[in-house]
């Protein structure tokens, strides 16, 4: 097993530094895409008291009573609660296994029409502060990708605004029985939109990777830092040039006791409306444009068809 294969990089000098720094870093996260499609970030700016706010909260929820988080069912949007072995990721790649042993909360950008749990009215409040400050972010970091591919700065903007945005908190439980045979804590999959910024912790039966080689590369997320990664628009959009990377979560150790796991998940994708071609930079007379034009919502429906199921 690879261990710590995925880089790291310190976003601050982007957010504060000269244009030559501001290059820099975006060199570093377009190598990063184009060789493994996952990276770490740290010097996000993102308040630390927020993090922590959000992590509480829903794991708050997640404390709560079944019957009570079902009170906030998911809707035909993807909003809402799924239970536990609900979903089975790896239908996205054609792959037949038990439902993954997790449970999430989902929400989308339009917050009246999300439906939330009537127990935990206050939640509602810190997630729609964190979704706002990782839109902000996100759109940073479309930024630093329009550099990292010799294209200006602002070039995303107007395909970003709104994005489609989701947020999803998981819970991974402790696994008081053996899984069965294939069953994963999240089967293999890729990400669907363009780039997703997750909040993870290290606890045994984390993220993996799966490297050119074929190989799983374990996910440490130095502290404070959010993973990100590209998805299959991105990938489309860059001619594959940069890699919509399958990932999955593996299960605990069958020994492993404090195993229980919280990811917080926000996928970042253009508007509905966005042209998703490959980009003039990324084709050549060598390497021929290999994907029709799309829109941005249309890619997203086929891609949730496919699956039968939610991203990630």
């Amino acid at each position: 097993m690879i261990q710590n294969e995925v880089p790291s990089i310190d976003m601050a000098p982007f957010l504060l530094g000269s244009a030559p720094a501001r290059l820099a870093v975006a060199n570093q996260m377009g190598r990063a895409c184009q060789e493994i499609g996952f990276l770490s970030i740290t010097g996000h700016a993102m308040p630390e008291s927020l993090i922590q706010e959000m992590s509480a909260m829903s794991r708050r929820f997640f404390d709560l009573p079944l019957e009570e988080k079902m009170r906030a069912p998911i809707n035909r949007h993807g909003s809402g609660y799924v239970p536990i072995k609900a979903e089975a990721l790896a239908a996205s790649l054609g792959q037949k296994t038990p439902g993954d042993l997790k449970e999430s909360f989902n929400a989308g950008r339009d917050f009246d029409a999300n439906p939330w749990p009537p127990a935990l009215p206050e939640l509602r409040e810190v997630w729609q502060r964190y979704f706002t400050r990782l839109n902000a972010l996100g759109a940073e970091i479309m930024r630093m990708f329009a550099l990292g591919l010799d294209l200006p700065e602002r070039f995303f903007d107007g395909k970003i605004d709104p994005p489609q945005s989701f947020l999803r908190a998981i819970n991974y439980p402790e696994q008081a029985e053996a899984p069965l045979p294939d069953q994963l804590r999240a089967g293999a999959h890729s990400d669907y939109g363009t780039l997703t910024i997750l909040l993870s912790e290290n606890k045994p039966g984390g993220l993996q990777v799966r490297a050119r080689n074929g190989e799983w590369v374990n996910v440490i997320s130095p502290p404070g830092a959010f993973v990100i990664n590209i998805g299959d628009m991105m990938q489309r959009w860059t001619n594959d040039r940069w890699m919509s990377t399958v990932h999955r979560v593996v299960n605990p150790p069958g020994d492993a006791r404090g195993s229980r796991r919280q990811s917080l998940v926000f996928f970042h994708s253009p508007n509905e409306n966005a042209l998703i071609e490959p980009l003039e930079t990324c084709v050549s007379v060598d390497n021929l444009a290999r994907y029709e034009p799309i829109l941005s919502g249309e890619h997203m429906r086929r891609k949730s068809e496919q699956a039968g199921t939610l991203a990630k």
